[in-house]
């Protein structure tokens, strides 16, 4: 059974900075896709960063040039590092597994999601 467990949420002054965590176990880290979403009150659930298991990244356009994903596979651990947060970043973030079996995702996987509030 694959698990997420994220951390490194909390609240911060607009400006901050935050490290988000997310560690699976279970399963083949190093052959999932990961990525975080957000989600704020009142809204779906949104696309953050991914980083491909070759490596490749991939950002939204609103966190460009403030947010990083990257991933150890050697600690199962893939983690996004936010600086210059603003408020609009306060959401829910959840970190996500794909494991993709030619262009389709045959597993996908969910954590339970940590609170980041970004105060102005």
């Amino acid at each position: 059974q694959v698990q997420l467990v994220e951390s490194g949420g909390g609240t911060v002054q607009a400006g901050g900075s935050l490290r988000l965590s997310c560690a699976v176990s279970g399963g083949i880290f190093s052959a999932y896709d990961m990525g975080w979403y957000r989600q704020a009150p009142g809204k779906q659930r949104e696309l953050v960063a991914v980083i491909t298991n070759g490596g490749s990244t991939n950002y939204a356009d609103n966190v460009k040039g403030r947010f990083t994903i990257s991933r150890d596979n050697a600690k199962n651990t893939v983690y996004l590092q936010m600086i210059s947060l603003k408020p609009e970043d306060t959401a829910v973030y959840y970190c996500n597994a794909v494991l993709y079996g030619g262009r389709w995702a045959v597993e996908s996987y969910w954590g339970q999601g940590t609170q980041v509030t970004v105060s102005s």
